[in-house]
């Protein structure tokens, strides 16, 4: 670090997992015949024994959740298909009924890491000089299942950072039930996966321009039915075209809900096995609108999938997959704006190196150009963004991590050209950050990582992870940053 005559001060603060911070979720029980037998032993209980147990039920849970009662009926609704009898039931009986298929889920219990950081558009009732932020991090609970939460803070003139308690509740988001497709980008899609047969012609044909997950489903159904189109192609096509229906959905929270109760975890069956390292930017369009998107990763126990998020309220959410035959591996970090009226995206497709990629749809990536290759000690064995680049006079700012011996993780930066970003300015030699003897130390050690940051007030605000356990805060001078990318345009 001296080396390089940079100042980096690590600031204390720490955010820690809190294993207290539960959500309910849905227990899903298997076989059938099981959830059969469990209903029949709650039917043998009289009306005076249910009364009993869900007033304990709810004497022990209730103060932990909001809307609690809610869920369980909801729970009560999709498990009641199994009754085997249409006798009317008490409300106490379906809430004890919906509790028995429904469990907490503790989503932080594992780890709270590879934060990301924007500046919230509300920045009113603050003191002069200090700004708002939303910071988004992967939590990882129970099975290892990772979701996407967030929390909020203020930076002060002098960059003091404050984090706002998080309140004691979390839940997830309500999904809009019937999100709208466009059929033009749904076959374009479809193609891309190779899932464009005449099967999947011909079910498109029945569908409008604009058609929901219901039309889709309808007659999707139709036609598997029809003993004509029963074949297994047919219905692996089918699967398909559901599995990538369901990636791309909506989803909404209610406003009273603060942010830091929010959670978006996994909807899709893309993402069964977790939602991983949320990069957020704060989108410019050419017409100057703002809009927040954010890259993540999918994780279904097998594959990974490279996903989009958007958002203007962090209220309403809309999920959508990205396409081409260069949407591949981790770490996709988009620009804040177009750049020659073309999107830009950096990437790592081959799980070492650094390209940049352009494109006219968000959605559909084709074509990637190498801009950085592994060079130093440090890094020999991969490199990676640390989030969105960052726009300055001197060109666009980009934290990055390289992978060295021991598979030790280490965070630096470089500097593209503002108007041609293919060009590298310069680029740090040794790591602006390492892991000292207390941040080594964790789930997976010798780490730390990054999904963004910021700048305020001279210096670049940096929230990292620390050995996928918990996250730290650094603060390094800008102007001495950019000065070394620029010395190093020399050296390199």
């Amino acid at each position: 670090m001296n080396t390089q005559n940079l100042e980096l001060v690590r600031t204390g603060l720490e955010l820690t997992p809190d294993y207290r911070r539960v959500l309910y979720r849905p227990l899903y029980i298997e076989p059938e015949e099981r959830i059969i037998k469990i209903l029949g032993r709650i039917q043998t209980l009289t009306e005076t024994e249910v009364n009993n147990e869900i007033n304990a039920l709810l004497t022990s849970f209730e103060e932990r959740h909001k809307r609690l009662k809610k869920f369980f009926l909801q729970r009560y609704q999709q498990i009641k298909k199994y009754l085997l009898t249409d006798h009317i039931l008490s409300e106490e009986r379906k809430l004890l009924i919906g509790a028995y298929f429904t469990q907490e889920y503790s989503l932080e219990s594992a780890a709270l890491f590879n934060p990301s950081i924007i500046w919230d558009k509300d920045q009113t009732n603050l003191p002069p000089g200090c700004k708002r932020f939303i910071m988004s991090l992967r939590a990882t609970g129970e099975g290892h299942i990772s979701s996407i939460t967030f929390r909020s803070g203020i930076v002060d003139s002098e960059n003091q950072i404050t984090i706002t308690n998080p309140t004691k509740y979390v839940s997830t988001s309500d999904n809009i039930s019937n999100p709208i497709y466009e059929k033009k980008i749904f076959e374009r899609k479809l193609s891309e996966l190779d899932l464009l047969t005449d099967f999947s012609i011909t079910i498109l044909s029945l569908l409008d321009s604009y058609f929901t997950i219901e039309d889709l489903k309808l007659n999707l159904d139709k036609f598997t039915k029809n003993t004509k189109t029963k074949s297994s192609e047919n219905r692996m096509t089918a699967n398909g075209i559901l599995s990538l229906a369901l990636s791309n959905y909506e989803i909404q929270y209610d406003s009273e809900q603060k942010l830091s109760e929010r959670i978006i975890f996994p909807h899709s069956p893309s993402e069964s096995n977790g939602i991983e390292d949320a990069r957020f930017v704060d989108f410019t369009d050419d017409d100057g609108n703002h809009i927040y998107y954010a890259t993540y990763t999918a994780y279904d126990g097998k594959i990974t999938f490279p996903q989009l998020l958007e958002t203007r309220d962090f209220l309403h959410f809309k999920v959508s997959t990205l396409n081409g035959p260069e949407v591949k591996n981790k770490g996709m970090a988009l620009f804040p704006r177009t750049i020659n009226k073309q999107y830009a995206m950096l990437s790592r497709q081959d799980n070492e190196n650094i390209f940049l990629m352009y494109s006219e749809d968000l959605h559909f990536w084709y074509n990637k150009e190498l801009i950085l290759k592994p060079t130093y000690p440090w890094e020999f064995i991969q490199l990676g963004n640390c989030g969105s680049p960052i726009e300055l006079e001197e060109g666009w700012l980009v934290i990055s991590h390289g992978v060295g011996p021991m598979r030790k993780y280490s965070i630096g930066a470089f500097l593209l050209e503002k108007l041609d970003p293919r060009i590298v300015i310069g680029r740090l030699i040794e790591p602006l950050l390492v892991p000292n003897e207390k941040e080594r130390e964790g789930y997976v050690p010798n780490v730390v990582y990054s999904c963004g940051s910021a700048i305020n007030a001279g210096e670049l605000i940096l929230p990292y992870a620390m050995s996928d356990r918990s996250i730290g805060f650094a603060k390094i001078n800008l102007n001495q940053l950019v000065c070394q990318l620029t010395k190093n345009k020399k050296e390199n």
